[in-house]
């Protein structure tokens, strides 16, 4: 008896429902890019509005691309790298001076002493 006993199906295992002859709505990719960089692609229907703003996955507020003022746009700026900061704090002969000293301590063993 129990070989021939049907087998109930959980409730929303599987769907009964197939693709075919689906017609899906068109839809238009929008590209969010934050202050940190972070690039977002979201779609949304072809007819619909999408927002000037979203929330990045960071926290930060992202706008659409190519919207709004590109010099207000902080992705726009030159990074500075930590070459260009060393180099505000320091003249190039000081840099040099510490290279050496450095060099020098180095070649002659010395092993700081962090306690």
């Amino acid at each position: 008896m129990a070989e021939r006993s049907l087998r109930g199906m959980s409730i929303g295992a599987k769907s009964l429902e197939s693709d075919d002859n689906v017609d899906f709505a068109a839809r238009a990719d929008v590209t969010y890019i934050c202050p940190n960089g972070h690039r977002t692609i979201l779609p949304f229907a072809e007819g619909a509005e999408a927002p000037a703003e979203w929330e990045c996955r960071c926290g930060a507020v992202a706008h659409r691309e190519g919207d709004g003022d590109d010099e207000a746009n902080e992705i726009t700026k030159p990074t500075r790298t930590h070459w260009d900061m060393l180099c505000e704090r320091r003249s190039k002969t000081e840099l040099k001076e510490l290279l050496t000293k450095r060099l020098t301590m180095h070649h002659e063993g010395w092993i700081p002493d962090y306690g």
